[in-house]
């Protein structure tokens, strides 16, 4: 499966932002944002005016690092969205959430995204008690996710299982710290969904 595999700070200095790509570090002052705040490259430190495509255009490139996802699967996103009822770029923000490793991540049986999607793809999380090792398998009301219980011994499990049991999820989300399970209450809306994009940008830029 393709994954972006290059430096994950570089992303967020490109972005401006912090896309908390890389868990915990992110909050640290080792962040290169906190010490580098200007793009990557050689005219980083150049300021130049944006046209409308570019930031329709940096508002695609922010939500597909954000859930870390690549072009061609996030057309796919797009043209589901598309199909759905109700307003297309909500419907896709709602897509990209309902991501298996996201949920992870959202539960707190993560640190951050990238390592939801490493624990996903070798076998570590079970979606109603069932192993399912796909990243981007989209999760219905009602599912429940929890580790499998042969990786209960390793030590960053254990660890996950006590991050989990202090993290706060959304509302869509329930976690249970006794049974050491997460729940799917609903699918999230909007205000529920708490990344920096501008839907509506990555919205025009696909109907050019």
């Amino acid at each position: 499966m393709a994954r972006y595999t290059g430096p994950r700070c570089r992303l967020c200095r490109r972005e401006g932002i912090k896309l908390y790509l890389k868990g915990d570090r992110c909050y640290t002052n080792k962040c290169a944002l906190e010490r580098r705040n200007y793009p990557p490259g050689q005219h980083g430190r150049v300021r130049r005016k944006m046209t409308e495509y570019a930031m329709q255009l940096r508002e695609k490139q922010k939500a597909k690092r954000i859930y870390g996802v690549l072009e061609a699967q996030f057309r796919n996103y797009f043209a589901q969205a598309e199909r759905q009822k109700g307003l297309t770029g909500e419907n896709l923000l709602r897509l990209l959430e309902r991501r298996l490793d996201n949920v992870v991540y959202r539960l707190g049986m993560a640190a951050s995204r990238a390592e939801a999607r490493q624990l996903v793809r070798h076998g570590h999380i079970l979606v109603n008690g069932r192993r399912v090792d796909i990243p981007s398998y989209l999760v219905e009301i009602g599912d429940k996710i929890s580790f499998d219980p042969r990786s209960k011994e390793s030590p960053r499990i254990q660890e996950l299982i006590e991050r989990a049991a202090q993290n706060n999820p959304p509302p869509w989300l329930r976690y249970d710290p006794n049974e050491a399970v997460g729940e799917v209450l609903a699918f999230p809306t909007r205000d529920q969904i708490d990344v920096p994009v501008k839907e509506h940008l990555i919205v025009e830029l696909y109907s050019r």
